[in-house]
């Protein structure tokens, strides 16, 4: 045995200690259990907050530290009280409006605070032009957004005959997006299963060894979630922590541990012993996830260098999950084939089964075989044919729209959404006050005091703005400028106008003045974070690129083959960003896959499945590559190693991604457009990955290489032969024997 590869001496020594490896996982399962049911629900938190000091964190830590106003802590929300035939002059009328007020004070400060009526504060703005609907302002603490059911059921013993209630305001927007959210995830998770199964079972043909890989993913899944709980005790975590860690451990760790017992089957096919064909798959499977899952945790350590608490946080749930999954792979998979054996094969599904050893792979048969011979007949063309493929796909994205999506996104069953739209019928007014212009200075002054004017006066002419309020607090040199919305307060018009009112309005309305004005709330920080976006984009990108190149050194010791890599999944990549915006921007197949055609493309979203798509499609590359190369080393033959490592990862690859697709594309069917966008590019990119890259382009590209496919210059000879394929097991002389 190699002493240099400890992958398979890890996998050896867990085997040979089955029964304690197999508790160690057990106590960390318990323990794991319990982290989180006691400990997990205070380390999530909802709000999202950057790391950095954006305008719009300036204003509010200045409105804080002045007058102890922290805008961020609240909510808004409003009742919604209307009827076809009576108006507010109705004693009817008016008692059902003051009996909702009531019931919605009662619920106490935790939940709403200072609600109020047109019969309490008679102003126009609470009753609409036909004086048939009136509404009931409240604000509420934000984490009170929990309790928004109580208020719902509230409206609901009202809303009988001739009164209809609904709700709105930003505290029902973040409580039903919330539980979109999760049920977005349960989706998610339970189509993933299924179709996991199914496809597990086909390229296993037995219905043991399609369990084992889902029960590898679900203990990585329990435990990444365990560690998360200690973790939010030492930093505030998002709650989207959950979701990233349940979709990315399904992905890895169904496809991690279906790697190494499809090598362990296949070694165990060649008349292999149980230990040594754990060894093999060890030496070789394993060796291969380790490389791939570290190329992944470096793909997602780019999030943690983002300066916002849920890229932090998704990345830190990703990481955990990814290294999690790698390491019961390594381990806790070998102890359980040591203890099972061939019983993996029980339950044989019948005309499903086939064999998986080496005499398959051996002579050059089969559909993978004669797709390798089409496309190294003539890889110039098949390369020119795959790369404008790709590159057409990926041009619609320089037309992207960069934005959130807000309210106006949301399906129309929603109580929010719903409440929206009669707002927006019937008061032509938007659920929040998104701009907050904090003015610091002498506001006492003539000066200052023409400037403030001139801005409201500004904003006026901007049809997104719903009139303006300044609320002055000489005593701390200071005025607040509410202008209201018209509309959605994430929508393109609404970003515009804001930004307008940054870059043209204030310079306009106070010039040289000495006084600072500057722009916060939930569109200010929106636009924010676009400019760190564009900002960090480019020094992560470079992160990933760089630190992936060491990766594929380390790991196959070739410059050719470490470039070519890269320069796929930037193909890849770049063609699923392109589809993205073809789709849901364009609305080209929107209505057809069931999804909501948008104005914008989440501004997130590039860099998230930048992260995470550079290391889950580097996976299949690591797969194939790791037999071309094992094969390569004991033929020195490179069309016949190409040819050998694409019909024998052909089908578990295509098995494989085919359960990434289902699990991503399980969570594109939410009604959560920011989830189907994402579900959508991630399923879309592995496809590519797995078909057009892996099938034609690879094999295709290393055909013309040849030899070169395997350069390292003279000046890199001195790095660390850590590298795949080193010592394949077949010219490998077995040294032990292990009773069966």
């Amino acid at each position: 045995m190699n002493p240099k590869n400890w992958t398979e001496s890890l996998a050896r020594a867990c085997a040979r200690r089955p029964w304690v490896t197999v508790g160690i996982w057990v106590v960390a399962m318990a323990l794991a259990l319990f982290a989180v049911v006691t400990l997990l629900g205070g380390a999530l938190v909802t709000e999202v907050k950057p790391t950095n000091e954006p305008e719009s964190m300036v204003a509010l830590d200045l409105m804080n530290e002045r007058l102890g106003i922290e805008e961020t802590t609240n909510l808004d929300g409003m009742v919604i009280v209307r009827s076809n035939t009576l108006t507010v002059d109705d004693p009817e009328f008016r008692s059902v409006v003051e009996s909702i007020h009531a019931e919605v004070m009662a619920l106490g400060p935790d939940i709403i605070i200072n609600p109020f009526t047109y019969y309490i504060m008679p102003s126009p703005s609470l009753v609409s032009a036909d004086r048939h609907s009136t509404l009931i302002p409240y604000t509420m603490p934000f984490e009170a957004h929990e309790h928004m059911d109580e208020v719902y059921e509230i409206g609901d013993r009202y809303a009988t005959g001739e009164i209809e209630v609904y709700h709105t305001g930003s505290g029902a927007w973040v409580a039903d997006s919330m539980t979109l959210g999760d049920e977005t995830a349960t989706k998610g998770e339970t189509i993933g299963v299924t179709a996991a199964l199914i496809i597990l079972a086909i390229v296993f043909g037995a219905i043991a060894a399609a369990l084992l890989p889902i029960a590898i993913g679900a203990v990585a899944i329990v435990v990444a979630l365990g560690l998360t709980a200690l973790v939010g005790q030492t930093m505030d975590l998002t709650f989207m922590i959950t979701n990233m860690i349940t979709m990315m451990g399904l992905a890895v760790g169904i496809d991690y541990s279906l790697f190494i017992l499809t090598r362990f089957r296949e070694e165990r096919a060649r008349g292999l012993g149980k230990m040594d064909a754990i060894g093999a798959a060890g030496a070789t499977a394993s060796r291969a996830v380790f490389f791939s899952g570290m190329t992944v945790v470096l793909a997602l350590s780019g999030l943690i260098i983002f300066p916002l608490s849920i890229f932090i946080s998704m990345g830190v749930g990703s990481i955990l999950v990814v290294l999690t999954a790698v390491i019961a792979s390594q381990t806790l998979l070998p102890a359980i084939l040591s203890l099972m054996g061939d019983k993996v094969n029980a339950i044989r599904i019948p005309f499903i089964q086939r064999g998986t050893g080496r005499q398959t792979y051996e002579t050059p048969n089969g559909f993978w075989a004669w797709i390798t011979r089409v496309v190294t007949r003539v890889p110039a063309v098949s390369i020119f044919l795959i790369v404008a493929i790709l590159l057409l796909a990926a041009t619609p994205f320089l037309d992207k729209n960069s934005g959130m999506s807000g309210i106006e996104s949301m399906p129309d069953y929603l109580r929010s959404k719903q409440g929206y739209n009669v707002l927006q019928r019937e008061f032509h007014m938007g659920i929040d006050l998104p701009a907050i212009i904090v003015i610091d200075g002498d506001i006492t002054a003539g000066e200052t005091q023409a400037g403030i004017a001139r801005l409201q006066a500004l904003i006026a002419t901007d049809p997104s703005f719903a009139g303006t309020q300044v609320v002055p607090y000489p005593d701390k040199n200071m005025a607040v400028l509410y202008a209201g919305i018209t509309g959605d307060q994430l929508s393109k018009q609404t970003m515009d106008s804001v930004s307008r009112v940054r870059s043209d309005f204030i310079p306009q309305a106070f010039g040289d003045s000495p006084v600072r004005a500057l722009v916060t709330g939930e569109t200010s920080f929106i636009i924010d974070f676009n400019e760190t976006t564009s900002e960090y984009t480019p020094g992560i990108f470079a992160y990933v690129l760089a630190f992936s190149f060491v990766i594929l050194l380390l790991a196959f010791r070739s410059l050719v083959i470490s470039v070519t890599a890269i320069i796929m999944n930037l193909l890849s990549v770049a063609a699923a960003y392109g589809l993205i915006v073809l789709v849901f921007q364009k609305g080209v197949g929107a209505d057809f896959f069931g999804f909501i055609q948008v104005d914008v493309i989440e501004t997130w979203l590039p860099l998230m499945l930048f992260a995470l798509l550079f290391g889950l499609s580097m996976d299949y590359h690591v797969f194939l590559l790791s037999r071309v190369r094992e094969r390569y080393k004991q033929t020195n033959d490179n069309t016949e190693a190409v040819s050998f490592g694409l019909r024998s990862t052909g089908r578990l690859i295509t098995g494989a991604a085919l359960i990434m697709v289902a699990v991503f594309g399980g969570f594109a069917l939410g009604d959560l457009v920011m989830m189907q966008q994402m579900g959508f590019g991630l399923a879309v990119a592995v496809f590519l990955d797995a078909t057009l890259i892996r099938c034609v382009l690879v094999p295709a590209t290393m055909k013309m290489l040849g030899h070169r496919n395997w350069y390292l210059p003279k000046w890199l000879s001195w790095i660390p032969n850590v590298s795949i394929g080193e010592h394949p097991p077949a010219i490998r002389t077995h040294q032990e024997s292990e009773a069966e």
